[in-house]
């Protein structure tokens, strides 16, 4: 079943929107990490990529107006990005509720680890997590991961259903 012009247009869209706001929450956490003097550790740097992948695919959906299949392709790449991050959230919150005697102890930053280790050695590393990423920040009572989890799941919901959901084809076209 072909996509009528509007429904394409809506798509199109709802994908840029999607765009919009991945860019948002990255401007938010330069805007944190510039203005604010907040730090990022590796888990949270990690999330931040993620959101960039979902901000690409949406970017993309939004250039490329997908029919049929391509919708589903898209919106299984969006699962994927929000999944990720959403699970490198979910650890993050995990290592914050960890008692202080239980917080691993602080470890290398990012950078130094990918340079000297092999890239699967050095995220292992880091998603094991270190000291600097059980500090807990917050905004508006809820930590920083807390948001991003948060986001993770409305958008990644968002941008699933909007490209996998039936469509129907208007009477007129």
């Amino acid at each position: 079943m072909s996509l009528s012009w509007i429904d394409r247009r809506s798509l199109r869209a709802a994908n840029a929107l999607g765009f919009l706001f991945c860019a948002g929450m990255i401007g938010a956490a330069y805007y944190m990490e510039l203005a604010m003097g907040l730090e990022p550790c590796p888990l949270c740097i990690l999330q931040r990529l993620a959101v960039v992948a979902m901000g690409i695919v949406f970017l993309l959906a939004a250039l490329h107006g997908p029919r049929g299949a391509g919708r589903f392709v898209y919106g299984f790449l969006i699962l994927l990005a929000a999944g990720s991050g959403g699970a490198i959230a979910g650890r993050h919150l995990w290592l914050q509720s960890l008692p202080a005697d239980q917080v691993p102890a602080c470890g290398p930053g990012l950078e130094y680890m990918l340079d000297v280790f092999p890239l699967m050695e050095a995220m292992r590393m880091v998603l094991q997590g270190s000291g600097e990423c059980a500090e807990v920040e917050r905004v508006l009572g809820v930590t920083l991961p807390g948001w991003t989890l948060a986001a993770f799941i409305v958008v990644g919901v968002y941008g699933v259903w909007y490209n996998m959901r039936p469509r129907e084809r208007a009477i007129w076209l």
